[in-house]
């Protein structure tokens, strides 16, 4: 099995696409992300085939949002698939919700979303502050609430991992491009290498993988350069 610090974002159409691009990697990926655009494209049946079949360790990329008693109802209902991770937006009530009924997953509260900065913040009616600041509060106030981990920019990771709320709790970072990568429509990103420096526990990497020529010989780039 590989360095599971590497999770392949299965950003495709469907499970149809997500299973073929999976068997390509092969061994060089153990573990995968499903995120919400996968969601009517058969995303939780392909989490159920990658770990039964595959032996793989799957992340779900929900970002759930909602009233508490529907969080966690929704919550409950996705720990039936036996998944690793689960993201729920990182207000406190949505956390505590979620931690209530995760069973054996992994809850990790998203932060700030990374495609997002102060201007976008702005637009939103999010209160005044530095952008890595505020994601860094968020994160203190989610592992109070019951978050085993959070979703942050590589580039807030060492900020978070110095937080003493943060000890025992896992640092997930999307943004990951490899050196010479198109950042695309992240805004806040890092290489693979510097976000595990900054105490990244894993690294989301989607389109530099599946939008490359050889997908595997591009996994395999990004595993030599953690070391």
């Amino acid at each position: 099995m590989s360095d599971d610090r590497l999770i392949v974002a299965l950003d495709v159409p469907d499970a149809l696409s997500g299973l073929e691009l999976a068997e390509g990697l092969g061994d060089a990926v153990s573990f995968y992300k499903i995120g919400l655009g996968m969601l009517t494209g058969g995303g939780l049946a392909l989490a159920r085939e990658l770990k039964d079949d595959h032996g793989k360790r799957i992340f779900l990329d929900m970002k759930l949002f909602d009233i508490g008693a529907t969080v966690e109802a929704a919550v409950r209902g996705l720990s039936r698939f036996d998944l690793d991770f689960l993201t729920v937006h990182g207000d406190p009530h949505v956390v505590d919700a979620a931690a209530q009924a995760k069973g054996d997953m992994k809850i990790l509260a998203v932060t700030i979303l990374t495609s997002l900065d102060r201007a976008d913040l702005d637009a939103a009616l999010i209160r005044p502050g530095d952008v890595a600041d505020l994601v860094v509060e968020r994160a203190a106030r989610a592992f109070v609430a019951g978050a085993d981990g959070v979703i942050a920019s590589p580039r807030e990771a060492a900020a978070i991992r110095a937080l003493p709320e943060a000890a025992g709790k896992l640092i997930v970072t999307p943004g990951v491009r490899p050196a010479g990568a198109a950042r695309g429509d992240q805004k806040r990103t890092e290489t693979p290498a510097a976000a595990i420096a900054a105490g990244a526990d894993h690294i989301v990497v989607g389109r530099p993988v599946h939008q490359a020529p050889d997908p595997r010989a591009a996994a395999q780039a990004i595993l030599a350069e953690l070391g």
